[in-house]
């Protein structure tokens, strides 16, 4: 099942992306949310019902290319993010394989949709592309086992986790270098668990710059899967429908090579994972 979020007369709207096109759900009825959030709120039963549903109306089908597309998730409540959750990456660095997760987290602002640009701010010129799997939670939940942590995942999504390098590095906390305004890439759609392998698992993920790939991996390098990472977390805290973890990315990213690469105005950042999509973002400077 493969859902999109998107504006439509002013205000958001929820489809399901269908052979031939997106069914909007308002469409079908009444009843039906506008918003992913909400939708995965009501159950994953209630996922597989506006899928049906869909599936079988005559309802008009759009092209997603003609949709003015938002994230998949609009307003999660939080956004969890690793580092260094890929050996290869954390050698790059010059850090050492971590024993425990490494956590930030993003704010809202900082998202920005598939096709929308992920805005360079003016105080640096040093943005770098991130390539990740994002994990969409469904359920709530707390203190999960290896055995029953992927119940909580309603699905999946591609991210780029855009860093600002320099003020990535300024303190201790990468929370400054993480969160400039448009800079995490998220989208395009959402992809159901019961589309990918277990805990997304064994897919290739990639990043491109200008077409020019920079990063090739596969999600199975990780240090901590989504199953590790997900009894982690709800050690601490509990996890509530349409909250994200972004699981980290592979080496290749532009501050480790020489010279380095940084993202600019006019590049566009593709990035893609085996059987969820292609997450593609042109970059612009920001205005003021």
């Amino acid at each position: 099942m493969r859902f999109v979020s998107y504006v439509q007369d002013g205000a958001p709207a929820l489809g399901a992306h269908l052979p031939g096109g997106v069914v909007r759900l308002a469409d079908l009825g009444p009843g039906w949310p506008g918003r992913l959030d909400d939708l995965i709120g009501e159950g994953g039963e209630r996922l597989a019902e506006a899928w049906t549903a869909a599936s079988v109306s005559n309802a008009p089908r759009t092209p997603m290319g003609e949709l003015d597309l938002l994230t998949p998730v609009v307003s999660p409540g939080k956004v969890l993010c690793l580092g260094l959750n890929y050996v290869d990456h954390a050698d790059e660095g010059g850090f050492e394989k971590p024993d425990y997760p490494v956590l930030f987290m993003r704010g809202r602002t900082s998202l920005v949709a598939h096709g929308k640009p992920m805005i360079r701010p003016r105080c640096s010129e040093r943005l770098d592309y991130e390539a990740e799997l994002a994990v969409i939670i469904g359920t709530t939940a707390r203190h999960l086992t290896p055995g029953e942590a992927l119940s909580c995942v309603a699905g999946y999504a591609v991210f780029d986790d855009g860093s600002v390098r320099d003020y990535q590095r300024k303190t201790h906390q990468w929370t400054m270098g993480k969160n400039f305004d448009a800079t995490g890439g998220f989208g395009p759609e959402f992809v159901s668990a019961d589309e990918l392998p277990p805990g997304a698992a064994g897919l290739r993920i990639q990043s491109r710059l200008n077409g020019q790939v920079m990063q090739d991996a596969n999600t199975s390098d990780m240090v901590f899967s989504v199953v590790d990472t997900l009894c982690y977390l709800t050690e601490v805290m509990t996890l509530e429908p349409g909250d994200i973890i972004a699981m980290g990315t592979p080496a290749g990213v532009g501050h480790a090579r020489r010279p380095p690469v940084w993202m600019k105005a006019g590049d566009v950042c593709e990035i893609e994972i085996e059987g969820i999509g292609v997450l593609r973002n042109p970059i612009a400077d920001e205005v003021v």
